[in-house]
């Protein structure tokens, strides 16, 4: 996955639609929240198995709604200045100092 590329792809939509206006950090915060709200009404209900095998429709649901909330966290890293590959490796290397024995 090209970060660079897909938030490019992602500014170009926003130029187009005159949507920056509307993409402060709050404002994009809250819509991945939305989009994770969304995603977790999928699982809803369901029991530890029924989550873990999901019908092909609810599943391509679920990548809908996986793909939206990255797509808002692009945006914020780009409006924040922060590179998400490497705070994400840094999150990643933390977590395997804190958690491998």
């Amino acid at each position: 996955m090209n970060l660079t590329e897909l938030t490019e792809r992602l500014h170009a939509i926003r130029d187009r639609n005159d949507w920056r206006q509307f993409h402060s950090p709050k404002n994009l915060a809250m819509a991945a929240s939305v989009e994770m709200a969304e995603l977790v009404e999928i699982f809803q209900w369901l029991s530890e198995e029924q989550s873990r095998q999901l019908p092909a429709e609810q599943l391509e649901h679920a990548g809908q709604e996986v793909g939206d909330i990255v797509l808002y966290l692009l945006l914020m890293c780009a409006e924040l200045g922060i590179d998400m590959e490497q705070a994400v490796r840094a999150k990643l290397a933390d977590s395997e100092r804190r958690f491998s024995s």
